[in-house]
């Protein structure tokens, strides 16, 4: 018997494993992990900023565990030796609309608390004399860093506090008694008296084995990406945004230096055909089916319905997603874009077709599961595994 099993071995999964060791000193964690090592899914497939909390509505988690994760994550690096670069970010306007639209962005990042620098045209210039635009917002406490390695850093700190952590360990099923839950997974069980859930592509479907009707399903799009040729590894002084649309769910793609030191570009936004799905060919008959025949979904896709297009469009078309680059970045060519691993963004549509914008938590008794965790999820991972722990601790209060 456990104290408390955590599903999933992604970054959220560490994070709220190693807080709980340290809230609850001498008590026995195990975490869960289908996959053979950590961080196999949205921590190991993203572009590894460090954000700072710019675009998120003022009061919400996310923009609270935004800018508490900013903070956390370089001191948890600091302590333990994880290489990370402060190079900083900045939203590029390439025209009049944009620069509109900033100004909305500068009154967000006041009543966030973020420190910002309004540039002008020549200023932008000055700082990235590659990049076009007739302005931009300089933010100066975004970074990057590599979140394979600091969750796996997490792994060997549950372990050496006399956690456990088992991979290849797929759940199938879930019971709650009075005074313990049951893990199944292939061949064996295991007893917990707390169970959390971080189970990111999977959510919904755990949040079912846990006897609990979810509101929302978990639709996947894919995120690719390409990677600059060698040539162009200091084309960019810091991470380079476009002024994103307020309409459309996603921000659009920005060219992004790596901690190993290439420059990607990307990610834009596709259905995926398969929860974890990271080719165009992956296709599962049972995600796609149980996708599409979600009444959220279909009311997303027409809300949406000339970005979705195009969207495909440019996945399909490698000049079309080029076009996106140049309108900021004109001197690349087709040739410098190189192939790089897409992303899997795990996405709660809500039945209405509204896309869930902030952290999402279900409870019963005895199990918490996390059901949405949209990005900045690996920035914020360390304030939403406390408040995870909090609300956990709720439950062992009772």
């Amino acid at each position: 018997m456990y104290d408390f099993i955590v599903i999933g071995g992604g970054i959220l999964g560490m994070s709220t494993a190693w807080q709980l060791q340290q809230k609850y000193p001498g008590k026995s964690v195990l975490v869960l992990e289908k996959e053979s090592s950590a961080a196999q899914h949205q921590t190991g497939h993203n572009s590894g900023v460090i954000h700072a909390g710019v675009y998120y509505k003022p009061g919400s988690l996310k923009a609270k565990f935004c800018k508490e994760g900013n903070r956390a994550t370089k001191a948890f690096c600091l302590a333990h030796d994880i290489p990370f670069e402060q190079c900083g970010k900045l939203l590029v306007a390439t025209d009049s609309a944009e620069l509109e639209r900033m100004q909305a962005l500068i009154g967000r990042c006041a009543e966030n608390g973020i420190e910002v620098d309004v540039l002008d045209q020549s200023m932008l210039k000055a700082k990235e004399p590659n990049i076009q635009g007739v302005g931009g917002l300089f933010v100066p406490s975004t970074g990057i860093v590599n979140y394979t390695q600091i969750t796996q850093c997490m792994g060997d700190l549950i372990e050496q506090a006399g956690g456990h952590i088992h991979f290849n360990a797929a759940v199938t099923g879930i019971e709650e008694f009075a005074d313990r839950v049951t893990v199944y997974t292939d061949g064996k069980r295991y007893h917990g008296r707390y169970l959390v859930a971080c189970a990111g592509l999977q959510s919904d479907r755990v949040v079912r084995m846990m006897g609990l009707e979810p509101d929302f399903r978990i639709i996947p799009f894919r995120g690719e990406y390409f990677r600059l040729s060698a040539k162009h590894n200091q084309i960019v002084n810091h991470l380079i945004y476009p002024i994103p649309n307020p309409d459309l769910p996603f921000l659009g793609v920005h060219l992004t230096r790596m901690i190993d030191g290439s420059v990607t570009v990307g990610p834009n936004a596709v259905l995926a055909f398969k929860r974890e799905g990271y080719k165009k060919t992956d296709v599962s008959l049972k995600d796609s089916f149980q996708m599409l025949t979600y009444p959220g979904m279909i009311k997303l896709l027409m809300k949406h319905f000339k970005a979705s297009v195009s969207e495909l469009k440019n996945s399909i078309s490698k000049k079309g997603y080029l076009r996106l680059v140049q309108k900021y970045c004109p001197e690349l060519s087709i040739n410098d874009l190189e192939s790089y691993p897409a992303g899997i963004r795990a996405q709660a549509v809500a039945k209405n077709g509204d896309v869930i914008d902030d952290f999402l938590f279900m409870n019963t008794s005895r199990s918490l599961a996390v059901c949405n965790a949209p990005s900045p999820a690996a920035t914020s991972a360390i304030p939403i595994g406390k408040h995870i722990v909090e609300k956990v601790s709720a439950l062992v209060d009772r």
